[in-house]
């Protein structure tokens, strides 16, 4: 996947120096532009991911903006490392996912316990560690990227709709929590995104379809959206800046749905 430059944010656009970011699955896709946005907008970001060497490229990709960005080298599955990794953060990013398509007699339990640990408890252990620090100063963002599968449900994706539908309930409570201390929490909900874990997709359903992987595309994975294209990392990115301003202060318990009209269904 070739890489796209992030631009400063225009002149007069709210900055974050001086706030820390944290970002989990950082190393490439949404996390890794989320990364460089926040610190194309000045606050240092803490890059979450398990894959060192991604990490290792994107800070060097990170060079010259604004903020800066720290490479944290962690799996998601060691819960209590997680939690407290997130302390002191203003802004927490949950964007870390994994999947795993099988029908549901099939799925392998560990597979699923796994995936709920990584997408939906790890988020909250992430949660639970930075919300003492956004408390004290008052002002916080927490930013969960879920999906269209938060909110639809797709055949042989058990763990990954089970987790992303618990993760936009978890969000909205911590909206309930936080609103009186300044936090507010969100959930950015994309359909179909242009990531390593999607083209994966791709691949494997065009051989298990023997289809060339553009009509996998067209045909299969967007088939219930209106645009039929991916989303672009950066697009995403946009959108949980968007969300971490301080002109979005009064948005929160709700999700962002970038989804080419997939739920206008």
């Amino acid at each position: 996947m070739t890489a796209t430059a992030i631009p400063a944010p225009p002149p007069g656009t709210p900055g974050h120096h001086g706030r820390t970011a944290l970002v989990t699955g950082a190393a490439s896709g949404i996390g890794a532009a989320c990364s460089l946005r926040l610190a194309a907008a000045g606050a240092h970001v803490r890059a979450l991911d398990r894959d060192a060497a991604g990490l290792d490229g994107l800070v060097r990709r990170a060079s010259g903006l604004p903020g800066t960005v720290e490479a944290v080298a962690l799996d998601l599955t060691d819960l209590d490392a997680a939690e407290r990794a997130a302390a002191g953060a203003d802004i927490l990013v949950n964007n870390a996912g994994i999947q795993l398509v099988r029908p549901v007699q099939d799925f392998p339990p560990d597979a699923f316990h796994t995936m709920l640990t990584v997408m939906l408890e790890a988020p909250f252990r992430l949660i639970r560690g930075a919300l003492p620090h956004m408390y004290e100063r008052g002002w916080g963002r927490v930013v969960n990227v879920s999906s269209v599968h938060g909110l639809r449900a797709s055949a042989y994706k058990s763990a990954y709709v089970t987790a992303k539908h618990g993760l936009e309930g978890l969000s909205k409570t911590v909206a309930l929590e936080g609103a009186a201390h300044g936090v507010t929490s969100n959930c950015v909900s994309p359909g179909y995104v242009r990531t390593p874990l999607v083209e994966k997709q791709l691949a494997d359903q065009a051989a298990a379809h023997c289809l060339p992987v553009e009509d996998v595309l067209t045909d299969v994975l967007l088939r219930d959206t209106a645009l039929k294209r991916l989303v672009e990392p950066e697009e995403v990115a946009e959108a949980v800046a968007y969300l971490c301003a301080p002109h979005a202060s009064s948005i929160t318990g709700t999700s962002l749905v970038m989804d080419g009209g997939w739920t206008a269904h």
